[in-house]
């Protein structure tokens, strides 16, 4: 476990203090036979560790359930215990939701529900709500030399990332992880375990694919798979430390980025890209383009630089899938443990959604946020930003109707992720400047970059807006009046 500064150290002995004992709890779950571990139990501590070990919670009881009738029932007794609940799929919550959010919940760990079963007539795949990125897209690959859009990182799991967005490279031509989503089985607050399609149960469906941690417990997913690209092209530019020594090269860089990205001539939805930055030692541009090397060395790459600072280093190679996939995962594998994931962080993150209606970002926005960054950080920090909008964007042709998913219009998504905080005030100072230096504009955040400093009012504006939650809330109150699915943001909590 990695050294944890002081102010890292007060927030865990706040969340490591004992969980609320529940005998009513504990004597339903065993009388019912449900697997579960315990405060005590060998198993517990490695259980309840989560992602990002800044943020550590001790729940009640975990729940390790084998069929759906486990799960039903672990939702029953936690209902009439008055335990909240909440559902681990990998356990990536950056604010370490899946752990309850605070000490004494009840979570439902789906790890052991693994199954990946192809339909090779229909391609559509079903898949435990405990799957990890990594194993799907090497099981459907395996299976039927399939592919599904979502994220880089193998050990994330289904759960989170599939019902609040799910955005990848493939995610502009593809669309989001969400929007691969045809069905899901589904024990609600009640106990019941129902089937939720666009035709049936409807209602109930619309609002797991945005908010599914407030309204159940999703034990299988039913996605659409695409036939996996023969060959698929990755680039990079890179520029080192060279943007952030000079303001007016930097600025005037991303704004051609911008633009170009804006230009249907030549971005369409087969390309997709992003920028990262870390300190002031680099600035990389890295994306995927569906094609060949030579088509985008031909047609897109010239125009991408043309106003541009000349690139220190220029990548573009052609990959067949599965090592694309593992290119991208930074790993020599993209397989992950059933059991046993032990992969942690200790870390602060915010997002940022920038609308694509006002253009983007400013020159006066690029050259404050150069002003903040180019001074020396107190700790290790990246900033990423996305391109979900332009031209063709999958990502962006559906709206609110389709799923309860807000962010559908954004051209940029920034992540600004901190290391070892030794404060959160440098991280919110990123956000800070940007959303202040542009007034005019409303940013919005992204639900899988979850951020446990707002209110949940702020959050629910933040990422839904007042129209979007208010049918949220509405449904909230017919499917768990009681509130059994809970976390600091969930729909209902005021």
């Amino acid at each position: 476990m990695k050294f944890l500064s002081t102010f890292t150290a007060g927030l865990l002995a706040a969340g490591h203090a004992a969980a609320a004992p529940s005998k009513a709890a504990d004597a339903c779950l065993k009388g019912k036979k449900v697997p579960a571990s315990y405060p005590g139990d060998a198993a517990y501590d490695e259980l309840a560790e989560p992602f990002n070990l800044r943020l550590q919670y001790k729940p009640a009881a975990i729940v390790l359930p084998e069929t759906n009738t486990h799960v039903q029932d672990a939702v029953i007794c936690a209902s009439q215990s008055g335990l909240k609940v909440q559902a681990k799929s990998g356990g990536h919550s950056y604010a370490s939701f899946s752990t309850g959010g605070k000490n004494g919940s009840l979570i439902i760990d789906l790890q052991p529900l693994q199954n990946i079963e192809l339909d090779k007539t229909t391609n559509i795949v079903k898949v435990g709500g405990g799957v990890r990125l990594g194993n799907l897209a090497q099981g459907v690959w395996d299976q039927g030399e399939r592919a599904i859009s979502h994220g880089t990182c193998p050990g994330v799991g289904i759960g989170g990332h599939f019902t609040h967005g799910g955005y990848g490279h493939t995610s502009r031509n593809w669309g989001i992880a969400l929007d691969h989503i045809v069905g899901l089985d589904v024990v609600t607050a009640d106990g019941k375990l129902l089937h939720a399609t666009a035709t049936e149960n409807k209602e109930l469906f619309w609002a797991l694919r945005g908010a599914a941690e407030s309204f159940g417990i999703v034990t299988n997913f039913y996605l659409r798979t695409q036939a996996a690209p023969e060959v698929i092209t990755y680039f990079q530019l890179q520029w080192g430390d060279t943007l952030f020594k000079n303001k007016k090269a930097f600025t005037d860089t991303f704004l051609h980025i911008q633009t170009f990205s804006q230009n249907a001539s030549v971005v369409d939805n087969r390309i997709s890209y992003g920028i990262y930055l870390d300190g002031n030692a680099t600035y990389n541009l890295g994306g995927t383009f569906f094609g060949t090397s030579a088509e985008f060395n031909s047609t897109i790459l010239p125009e991408l630089r043309r106003g541009t600072a000349p690139p220190t280093h220029i990548t573009v190679q052609e990959y067949a899938w599965i090592p694309y996939l593992i290119l991208m995962s930074d790993k020599t594998d993209i397989k992950e443990p059933l059991t046993g994931y032990d992969d942690h962080d200790t870390f602060f993150a915010k997002s940022i959604t920038v609308p694509e209606a006002d253009g983007g970002l400013t020159a006066t926005t690029l050259n404050n946020f150069w002003d903040y960054i180019s001074k020396p950080a107190p700790y290790s920090y990246f900033v990423i930003i996305n391109l979900y909008g332009g031209p063709g964007s999958a990502i962006n042709t559906k709206d609110t109707k389709f799923a309860a998913y807000n962010d559908r219009d954004s051209l940029w998504v920034f992540q600004n992720y901190g290391t070892n905080p030794t404060s959160l005030d440098y991280i919110n100072g990123i956000n800070d400047v940007i959303i202040k230096s542009q007034p005019q504009t409303h940013f919005g955040a992204y639900l899988n970059y979850v951020d446990p400093s707002y209110s949940a009012k702020e959050a629910h504006e933040l990422y839904y807006g007042e129209e979007l939650y208010s049918k949220l809330a509405t449904l909230k109150k017919k499917y768990d009046p009681k509130q059994v699915f809970w976390m600091p943001q969930a729909i209902g909590v005021n």
